[in-house]
């Protein structure tokens, strides 16, 4: 398969991909399947989904890398700009909760942090997902990179946003932590260990702790709890999987993955090899 044929198809799976949520949410709306507030669950599905994309918006320049498939690098845009489409939709569910009255839904952004920051993190998602064209990155010329490298902080505030909105539990959103530490960990590394198994092993390990942090430092900080008490829920196999552990999975998939790539690298060019010697006539 020809390589515009590859990308033209990525890029139809990756559309079809971001627009299932979003249909799946309809159609749970329509036939009232949202429980007894489905408002407030429409919130936290779009909001959910929005931290999704931003994290695989991110995470696509080091699959290109890891994987060395450049097709990966043609569907970042719409990965992106879904992102910034479902905060929007996250934030539209709450002004329709508060019955549109856009006083109220300034008030309270003014008044409750995590909706000041989630609101920041939406401005600068619009902002760039607005940006993201070709037009704008030929006006802003060497201020486009610069402006899209606030998409990090951007992530930082959602990700708080998520921590404060879950408030009991965390458990996801001290995953998407987890996750966002491999990501970055993995754009400060020495470039000679960011494609390598022991990079990669590196990670996995540097994002499970930097997610173990996380998670202590919430529990300990708002909720006053032992941090020995959440170390021990972490190791215990009777409440598996815990999120420290499904970011190590997350991070050793990398890894497998990246192994079998190279395994079937190698064994397609010693079949080709030996294909090729099999074939040549001799004399």
């Amino acid at each position: 398969m020809s390589i515009v044929k590859v990308v033209f198809w990525l890029r139809l799976v990756t559309l079809i991909g971001l627009c299932l949520p979003a249909l799946d949410l309809a159609w749970r709306w329509y036939s009232d399947d949202l429980g007894a507030r489905p408002v407030t669950e429409a919130t936290h599905i779009t909001g959910d989904w929005a931290v999704v994309f931003l994290l695989c918006s991110l995470a696509l320049t080091p699959a290109r890398s890891v994987y060395d498939w450049m097709p990966l690098t043609q569907i970042r845009r719409r990965v992106g700009v879904a992102a910034a489409l479902y905060a929007g939709l996250h934030f539209f569910i709450y002004v329709a909760d508060q019955k549109w009255d856009l006083v109220v839904v300034a008030l309270e952004i003014v008044k409750r942090f995590y909706l000041t920051i989630g609101f920041a993190a939406l401005l600068v998602l619009a902002a760039l997902a607005i940006t993201s064209t070709n037009g704008w990155q030929r006006r802003l010329r060497r201020n486009w990179k610069r402006l899209h490298w606030l998409v990090y902080p951007a992530a930082v505030l959602a990700i708080l946003h998520f921590f404060i909105q879950s408030k009991a539990n965390v458990g996801e959103a001290t995953v998407a932590a987890g996750l966002f530490a491999w990501l970055m960990i993995w754009r400060w590394m020495p470039t000679t260990l960011r494609t390598r198994w022991f990079g990669l092993l590196l990670l996995a390990v540097g994002a499970t702790v930097a997610a173990l942090a996380f998670e202590i430092a919430w529990y300990g900080l708002v909720n006053h709890v032992d941090p020995m008490r959440i170390l021990k829920a972490d190791i215990d196999p009777d409440l598996a999987p815990r999120p420290t552990l499904k970011v190590l999975l997350a991070g050793l998939a990398v890894v497998a993955l990246a192994g079998l790539q190279r395994l079937t690298f190698f064994l397609k060019r010693l079949w080709t090899s030996r294909y090729i010697r099999g074939t040549i006539p001799t004399s």
